[in-house]
């Protein structure tokens, strides 16, 4: 009798909810972890603050530098809020409003950070940027990346071309990059190829073309066969098989001829993406019964 060969392709369009879950929970550990070194950092900064004229007999260059010092931790404290509230924030809202609702909370603890970092300091930030036109020009330079991912950031949350759990390809800059989305960083937007993550700087992708894969998955199977099989007896028992509802018939085609055996290739494409599974078993069944 001859050898039975059957190969189904059923490529993963979309991340699975518990992977996404996982992934934000491993997160939250590390920003719980990362918190509980940051804040009693950040009350030694002011601690020290308070005693500048003591410690060190100075007091604008202390003001200043302190600033600097409490809008660097709380970009750190944001981060690390944001992975924190994550997986909350997945439990209870759609995966597209959570990642949304996450990038805003740490755009707005970053924002209260650098404000209460400058009044806490004493310094006005347009007093600063005009009393010291040299110094504000460098640190502008040295952060036009950072502000500008930012406010792409702000741009592709409230555009919202593409939402958190979708699969998503990405081409552009001489990158072609697909993977589903799995946060909205302040710089970052984060992919799932697989089990790697990948990361684009938000103002590549507001720059990118970015195209969302919302048709599930098609099962494509190539099954070689016994010459005698008859195909059209192969298309009624498949259709008959089928039990999920299917973006058209499934269709069989002959597609080679090989000696005493043929190859025949069976596609179909789910309504719903989860029914791919049950799609791939019931084709399966049915063809496995020619053999």
């Amino acid at each position: 009798m001859p050898t039975r060969e059957f190969a189904i392709r059923q490529a993963a369009r979309r991340l699975p909810a518990a992977q996404i879950r996982s992934a934000a929970t491993e997160a939250a550990r590390r920003g719980r972890r990362q918190l509980a070194l940051l804040v009693p950092l950040l009350a030694g900064v002011i601690v020290a603050y308070g005693y500048r004229r003591q410690l060190l007999g100075v007091d604008e260059p202390v003001r200043i530098a302190v600033a600097a010092i409490l809008i660097l931790l709380g970009w750190s404290v944001a981060r690390n809020v944001g992975r924190l509230l994550q997986p909350w924030f997945d439990s209870r809202l759609e995966p597209g409003t959570a990642g949304m609702t996450g990038f805003f909370v740490q755009l707005v603890t970053l924002a209260t950070a650098a404000l209460v970092g400058l009044r806490l300091a004493g310094l006005d930030p347009g007093t600063l940027a005009a009393g010291a036109g040299f110094t504000a020009i460098v640190i502008g330079l040295a952060t036009q990346q950072t502000f500008g991912n930012i406010f792409a950031g702000v741009v592709l949350v409230s555009a919202r071309p593409f939402q958190v759990g979708e699969r998503v390809r990405f081409a552009g800059f001489g990158m072609d990059i697909e993977g589903t989305v799995a946060g909205h960083g302040l710089l970052y937007v984060t992919l799932y190829d697989g089990d790697d993550p990948v990361l684009i700087p938000n103002n590549q992708v507001l720059a990118m073309s970015a195209r969302p894969i919302r048709e599930p998955d098609a099962v494509d199977m190539r099954a070689r066969l016994p010459v005698s099989v008859d195909p059209r007896a192969v298309q009624r028992t498949v259709d008959d098989a089928v039990t999920v509802p299917t973006k058209g018939p499934p269709h069989v085609e002959l597609e080679e001829l090989d000696g005493s055996e043929v190859v025949v290739r069976v596609r179909a494409t789910p309504r719903v993406p989860d029914d791919g599974g049950r799609l791939a078993h019931d084709v399966l069944q049915a063809v496995a019964g020619f053999g």
